[in-house]
Protein backbone atom coordinates (compact mmCIF):
# COMPACT_ATOMS: atom_id res chain seq x y z
CA UNK A 1 0.00 0.00 0.00
CA UNK A 2 2.92 2.64 0.64
CA UNK A 3 3.80 2.29 -3.09
CA UNK A 4 0.47 4.56 -3.76
CA UNK A 5 1.38 6.73 -1.64
CA UNK A 6 3.92 8.73 -4.28
CA UNK A 7 0.88 8.51 -7.41
CA UNK A 8 -2.06 9.46 -4.81
CA UNK A 9 0.03 12.58 -4.08
CA UNK A 10 0.83 13.74 -7.55
CA UNK A 11 -3.16 12.31 -8.36
CA UNK A 12 -4.12 14.55 -5.55
CA UNK A 13 -2.17 17.79 -6.68
CA UNK A 14 -3.41 17.58 -10.38
CA UNK A 15 -6.57 17.93 -8.69
CA UNK A 16 -6.56 20.52 -6.49
CA UNK A 17 -5.21 22.29 -9.96
CA UNK A 18 -8.64 22.08 -11.25
CA UNK A 19 -10.08 24.02 -8.22
CA UNK A 20 -6.95 26.61 -8.89
CA UNK A 21 -7.58 27.20 -12.40
CA UNK A 22 -11.18 28.28 -11.35
CA UNK A 23 -9.44 30.68 -8.55
CA UNK A 24 -7.12 32.17 -11.19
CA UNK A 25 -10.34 33.34 -12.94
CA UNK A 26 -10.50 37.15 -12.55
CA UNK A 27 -7.43 37.27 -10.90
CA UNK A 28 -5.41 36.31 -13.86
CA UNK A 29 -6.16 35.68 -17.86
CA UNK A 30 -5.87 32.01 -19.35
CA UNK A 31 -3.15 32.69 -22.01
CA UNK A 32 -0.95 35.01 -19.48
CA UNK A 33 -1.32 32.11 -16.38
CA UNK A 34 -0.96 28.75 -19.19
CA UNK A 35 2.77 30.92 -20.46
CA UNK A 36 3.80 32.42 -16.73
CA UNK A 37 3.63 28.72 -15.15
CA UNK A 38 5.31 26.55 -17.64
CA UNK A 39 8.34 29.80 -17.88
CA UNK A 40 8.64 30.22 -14.34
CA UNK A 41 9.28 26.31 -14.61
CA UNK A 42 11.76 26.69 -17.20
CA UNK A 43 13.82 29.20 -15.17
CA UNK A 44 13.72 26.88 -11.94
CA UNK A 45 14.87 24.06 -14.00
CA UNK A 46 17.33 25.11 -15.66
CA UNK A 47 20.61 25.03 -14.05
CA UNK A 48 19.60 21.17 -13.53
CA UNK A 49 18.52 20.22 -16.99
CA UNK A 50 19.95 22.35 -19.47
CA UNK A 51 23.54 21.20 -18.68
CA UNK A 52 22.26 17.51 -19.13
CA UNK A 53 20.28 18.08 -21.92
CA UNK A 54 23.57 19.69 -23.60
CA UNK A 55 25.82 16.65 -22.83
CA UNK A 56 22.67 14.45 -24.12
CA UNK A 57 22.20 16.73 -27.28
CA UNK A 58 23.45 13.95 -29.59
CA UNK A 59 20.34 11.85 -28.82
CA UNK A 60 17.99 15.01 -28.35
CA UNK A 61 18.55 16.96 -31.71
CA UNK A 62 17.23 13.64 -33.82
CA UNK A 63 13.71 13.57 -32.01
CA UNK A 64 13.65 16.96 -31.64
CA UNK A 65 10.19 17.32 -33.25
CA UNK A 66 8.67 14.82 -31.35
CA UNK A 67 9.78 16.91 -28.45
CA UNK A 68 8.45 20.03 -29.40
CA UNK A 69 4.87 17.66 -30.41
CA UNK A 70 4.72 16.45 -26.91
CA UNK A 71 5.39 20.17 -25.14
CA UNK A 72 2.75 21.59 -27.70
CA UNK A 73 0.13 19.17 -26.99
CA UNK A 74 0.66 17.90 -23.43
CA UNK A 75 1.13 21.12 -21.97
CA UNK A 76 0.64 23.95 -24.37
CA UNK A 77 -3.05 22.82 -25.54
CA UNK A 78 -4.15 20.72 -22.40
CA UNK A 79 -3.24 23.55 -20.03
CA UNK A 80 -4.26 26.63 -22.15
CA UNK A 81 -7.25 24.73 -22.95
CA UNK A 82 -8.25 23.94 -19.23
CA UNK A 83 -7.31 27.49 -18.11
CA UNK A 84 -9.88 28.90 -20.95
CA UNK A 85 -12.64 25.94 -19.48
CA UNK A 86 -12.75 26.84 -16.01
CA UNK A 87 -14.06 30.58 -17.60
CA UNK A 88 -17.21 29.16 -18.89
CA UNK A 89 -17.99 25.27 -16.26
CA UNK A 90 -17.39 24.42 -12.96
CA UNK A 91 -14.53 22.29 -11.27
CA UNK A 92 -16.45 19.70 -10.50
CA UNK A 93 -17.16 19.04 -14.74
CA UNK A 94 -14.25 19.62 -15.34
CA UNK A 95 -12.51 16.92 -13.24
CA UNK A 96 -15.26 14.33 -14.30
CA UNK A 97 -14.50 15.19 -18.57
CA UNK A 98 -10.81 14.76 -17.24
CA UNK A 99 -11.65 11.25 -15.83
CA UNK A 100 -12.06 9.89 -19.66
CA UNK A 101 -8.46 10.60 -20.16
CA UNK A 102 -7.69 6.67 -19.14
CA UNK A 103 -10.28 5.06 -21.42
CA UNK A 104 -9.43 7.75 -24.52
CA UNK A 105 -5.90 6.69 -24.21
CA UNK A 106 -6.97 2.92 -24.35
CA UNK A 107 -8.70 3.31 -27.28
CA UNK A 108 -5.58 5.73 -29.30
CA UNK A 109 -3.79 3.17 -27.80
CA UNK A 110 -5.61 0.40 -30.07
CA UNK A 111 -6.03 2.49 -32.70
CA UNK A 112 -2.54 4.00 -33.29
CA UNK A 113 -0.35 1.41 -31.52
CA UNK A 114 -2.17 -1.72 -32.21
CA UNK A 115 -3.07 -2.58 -28.71
CA UNK A 116 -5.82 -5.49 -28.26
CA UNK A 117 -9.07 -4.43 -28.33
CA UNK A 118 -11.07 -5.43 -25.32
CA UNK A 119 -14.76 -6.29 -24.90
CA UNK A 120 -14.36 -4.28 -21.69
CA UNK A 121 -12.98 -1.45 -23.35
CA UNK A 122 -16.26 -1.24 -25.75
CA UNK A 123 -18.27 -1.18 -22.87
CA UNK A 124 -16.45 0.90 -21.11
CA UNK A 125 -16.01 3.05 -23.74
CA UNK A 126 -19.56 3.24 -23.94
CA UNK A 127 -20.66 3.73 -20.51
CA UNK A 128 -18.06 6.34 -19.52
CA UNK A 129 -19.44 8.40 -22.85
CA UNK A 130 -22.98 8.10 -21.10
CA UNK A 131 -21.72 9.49 -17.96
CA UNK A 132 -20.24 12.49 -19.31
CA UNK A 133 -23.36 13.36 -21.63
CA UNK A 134 -25.06 12.78 -18.57
CA UNK A 135 -23.20 15.51 -16.38
CA UNK A 136 -22.71 18.29 -18.84
CA UNK A 137 -26.09 17.17 -20.05
CA UNK A 138 -27.36 18.09 -16.32
CA UNK A 139 -29.15 14.52 -15.62
CA UNK A 140 -31.02 14.86 -18.52
CA UNK A 141 -29.91 13.90 -21.97
CA UNK A 142 -33.16 15.65 -23.40
CA UNK A 143 -31.94 19.39 -22.14
CA UNK A 144 -28.42 17.98 -23.70
CA UNK A 145 -29.95 17.43 -27.11
CA UNK A 146 -31.76 20.72 -26.78
CA UNK A 147 -28.97 22.88 -25.35
CA UNK A 148 -26.05 21.51 -26.55
CA UNK A 149 -22.98 20.72 -24.75
CA UNK A 150 -21.60 24.03 -23.22
CA UNK A 151 -18.50 25.59 -24.32
CA UNK A 152 -16.38 25.06 -21.27
CA UNK A 153 -17.49 21.41 -21.19
CA UNK A 154 -16.09 21.46 -24.64
CA UNK A 155 -12.69 22.95 -24.06
CA UNK A 156 -12.17 20.68 -21.58
CA UNK A 157 -13.21 17.45 -23.59
CA UNK A 158 -10.56 18.53 -26.24
CA UNK A 159 -8.09 19.84 -23.48
CA UNK A 160 -8.57 15.66 -22.31
CA UNK A 161 -8.39 14.42 -25.59
CA UNK A 162 -4.90 16.57 -26.01
CA UNK A 163 -3.22 15.08 -23.73
CA UNK A 164 -4.62 11.74 -24.37
CA UNK A 165 -3.10 11.96 -27.29
CA UNK A 166 0.01 13.21 -25.69
CA UNK A 167 0.43 9.78 -23.91
CA UNK A 168 -0.03 7.82 -26.65
CA UNK A 169 2.59 9.43 -28.50
CA UNK A 170 4.84 9.33 -25.73
CA UNK A 171 4.69 5.84 -25.40
CA UNK A 172 4.91 5.23 -29.18
CA UNK A 173 8.03 7.00 -29.67
CA UNK A 174 10.68 5.68 -26.94
CA UNK A 175 12.66 8.83 -26.72
CA UNK A 176 15.99 8.20 -25.68
CA UNK A 177 16.20 11.45 -23.05
CA UNK A 178 16.02 10.57 -19.16
CA UNK A 179 12.97 12.30 -17.41
CA UNK A 180 14.78 15.18 -16.17
CA UNK A 181 15.86 16.18 -19.89
CA UNK A 182 12.87 15.17 -21.28
CA UNK A 183 10.23 17.49 -19.46
CA UNK A 184 12.81 20.63 -19.73
CA UNK A 185 12.51 20.15 -23.29
CA UNK A 186 8.93 19.94 -23.77
CA UNK A 187 8.50 22.72 -20.90
CA UNK A 188 11.02 24.84 -23.88
CA UNK A 189 8.95 23.76 -27.00
CA UNK A 190 5.64 24.57 -24.87
CA UNK A 191 7.16 28.43 -23.69
CA UNK A 192 7.91 29.04 -27.19
CA UNK A 193 4.51 27.93 -28.39
CA UNK A 194 2.47 29.79 -25.79
CA UNK A 195 4.19 32.97 -26.24
CA UNK A 196 2.44 34.26 -29.52
CA UNK A 197 -0.70 34.13 -27.44
CA UNK A 198 0.31 35.14 -24.28
CA UNK A 199 1.96 38.50 -25.88
CA UNK A 200 -1.77 38.65 -28.09
CA UNK A 201 -3.75 38.41 -24.70
CA UNK A 202 -5.10 40.98 -22.15
CA UNK A 203 -2.20 40.56 -19.37
CA UNK A 204 -3.25 41.23 -15.82
CA UNK A 205 0.19 41.55 -14.52
CA UNK A 206 1.23 39.43 -11.13
CA UNK A 207 -0.14 40.45 -8.37
CA UNK A 208 -0.64 39.29 -4.76
CA UNK A 209 -4.07 38.08 -6.04
CA UNK A 210 -2.56 35.64 -8.60
CA UNK A 211 0.37 35.04 -7.25
CA UNK A 212 -0.47 31.78 -5.16
CA UNK A 213 -2.38 30.52 -7.90
CA UNK A 214 0.66 31.01 -10.59
CA UNK A 215 3.29 29.51 -7.69
CA UNK A 216 1.10 26.50 -7.20
CA UNK A 217 0.43 25.98 -11.14
CA UNK A 218 4.58 26.23 -11.47
CA UNK A 219 6.06 24.34 -8.11
CA UNK A 220 4.10 21.89 -7.38
CA UNK A 221 1.72 21.19 -10.53
CA UNK A 222 4.74 21.90 -13.49
CA UNK A 223 7.63 20.20 -11.43
CA UNK A 224 6.96 18.29 -8.40
CA UNK A 225 4.26 16.04 -9.79
CA UNK A 226 5.66 14.92 -13.12
CA UNK A 227 8.26 13.54 -10.94
CA UNK A 228 6.53 12.62 -8.12
CA UNK A 229 3.98 10.36 -10.64
CA UNK A 230 6.76 9.32 -12.51
CA UNK A 231 8.72 7.59 -9.20
CA UNK A 232 5.22 5.68 -8.50
CA UNK A 233 4.62 4.79 -11.63
CA UNK A 234 7.88 3.01 -11.62
CA UNK A 235 7.26 0.97 -8.38
CA UNK A 236 3.83 -0.22 -8.96
CA UNK A 237 3.54 -0.05 -13.13
CA UNK A 238 1.72 2.06 -15.67
CA UNK A 239 -1.49 -0.45 -15.48
CA UNK A 240 -1.61 0.10 -11.29
CA UNK A 241 -1.19 3.70 -11.79
CA UNK A 242 -4.18 4.30 -14.57
CA UNK A 243 -6.55 3.36 -11.59
CA UNK A 244 -5.04 5.73 -9.28
CA UNK A 245 -5.26 8.49 -11.75
CA UNK A 246 -9.21 7.31 -12.04
CA UNK A 247 -9.10 9.37 -8.52
CA UNK A 248 -9.30 12.40 -10.15
CA UNK A 249 -13.30 13.21 -10.44
CA UNK A 250 -13.88 12.04 -6.77
CA UNK A 251 -11.03 14.25 -5.60
CA UNK A 252 -11.65 16.97 -7.56
CA UNK A 253 -15.64 16.90 -6.85
CA UNK A 254 -14.77 16.77 -2.88
CA UNK A 255 -12.29 19.31 -2.86
CA UNK A 256 -14.46 21.85 -5.37
CA UNK A 257 -18.00 21.22 -2.63
CA UNK A 258 -15.20 22.22 0.04
CA UNK A 259 -13.43 24.84 -0.81
CA UNK A 260 -15.11 26.38 -3.86
CA UNK A 261 -18.61 26.03 -2.68
CA UNK A 262 -19.58 24.25 -5.81
CA UNK A 263 -22.83 21.95 -4.70
CA UNK A 264 -22.73 18.26 -5.75
CA UNK A 265 -25.62 17.26 -7.75
CA UNK A 266 -27.19 13.88 -7.83
CA UNK A 267 -26.37 14.09 -11.62
CA UNK A 268 -22.47 14.47 -10.50
CA UNK A 269 -22.56 11.40 -8.24
CA UNK A 270 -24.78 9.75 -10.76
CA UNK A 271 -22.38 10.51 -13.90
CA UNK A 272 -18.81 9.66 -11.86
CA UNK A 273 -19.99 6.59 -10.82
CA UNK A 274 -20.82 5.59 -14.36
CA UNK A 275 -17.63 6.87 -15.70
CA UNK A 276 -15.37 5.24 -12.96
CA UNK A 277 -17.62 2.09 -13.71
CA UNK A 278 -16.82 2.20 -17.39
CA UNK A 279 -13.01 2.83 -16.32
CA UNK A 280 -13.07 -0.56 -14.38
CA UNK A 281 -14.35 -2.55 -17.18
CA UNK A 282 -11.73 -1.05 -19.26
CA UNK A 283 -8.75 -2.04 -16.94
CA UNK A 284 -10.31 -5.37 -16.07
CA UNK A 285 -12.47 -7.46 -18.84
CA UNK A 286 -10.08 -8.21 -21.18
CA UNK A 287 -11.63 -10.46 -23.24
CA UNK A 288 -10.08 -9.28 -26.77
CA UNK A 289 -12.36 -8.89 -29.60
CA UNK A 290 -9.42 -8.03 -32.18
CA UNK A 291 -5.89 -8.97 -31.45
CA UNK A 292 -3.50 -6.77 -31.62
CA UNK A 293 -1.35 -5.90 -34.79
CA UNK A 294 2.33 -6.85 -32.94
CA UNK A 295 0.56 -10.62 -31.98
CA UNK A 296 -1.24 -11.42 -35.66
CA UNK A 297 2.01 -11.80 -37.53
CA UNK A 298 2.81 -15.01 -35.31
CA UNK A 299 -0.77 -16.35 -34.71
CA UNK A 300 -0.83 -17.01 -38.94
Amino acid sequence: MSNFILPLIAVLIWSANVIVNKLAVGHIFPAEIAFLRWFAAALILTPFALPILWRRRQQFLPHIAQYATLGVLGMAIYQGLAYSAAHYTSATNMGIILSLLPLTTLTLAVVVLGDVLTAGAVAGGLLSIFGVLFVVGHGSITHLADQGIGVGDAMMFFAMLAYAIYCVLLRKWHLPLAPLPSLYAQIVFAVVALLPFYLASQKAGISMDNLPELAFATIPVSIAAPFIWMIGVARIGPRRATVVINLVPIFTALIAAFGLGEQLAIYHLAGGALILAGVALGEFWHLPIRKSRELAPKLQ
